[in-house]
């Protein structure tokens, strides 16, 4: 099967379903946890912030990765910053995490919320991608 073959195809109902409910269920989780959690309110906003800036970058690497891909022409800048701005935010939750007041327990369900999210953002990504681009073959 060639690269073209593979994206023009229209993704399942079932994987499109189960990806936005694993992005809403890993920010739902991650938010309720922190509505939750005993910390300041600074605290809170930037773990907020680091999971905004997290999906944000995450789509971002989807998109330019996707790009480059198919031809679409992406700046070597901005591919980089999308995967550096990703990094970044593991980055920077890892190290909020690690000095944090918290249980590990609780690290550890901060850090897999937030991975989830941001993995299944990547596939929403894709899934809106895909659908697009089988719904404009099927009207060509």
């Amino acid at each position: 099967m060639n690269q073209n073959q593979t994206t023009n195809q229209q993704p399942s109902a079932a994987f499109v379903g189960a990806s936005w409910v694993a992005l809403l269920a890993g920010m739902v989780a991650y938010n309720v946890g922190l509505w939750n959690a005993q910390m300041a309110l600074n605290e809170k906003g930037y773990y907020f912030t680091v999971l905004m800036y997290g999906l944000f970058s995450a789509v971002s690497v989807q998109k330019s990765v996707r790009d480059r891909l198919e031809g679409i022409p992406v700046t070597n800048i901005y591919y980089g910053l999308s995967w550096f701005s990703t990094i970044l935010a593991i980055l920077l939750l890892t190290v909020g995490l690690w000095n944090a007041t918290l249980t590990l327990s609780e690290k550890g369900f901060y850090a897999i919320s937030f991975l989830m999210s941001l993995f299944a953002a990547i596939a929403v990504q894709k899934n809106t991608r895909d659908t697009q681009r089988a719904e404009q073959k099927t009207e060509a």
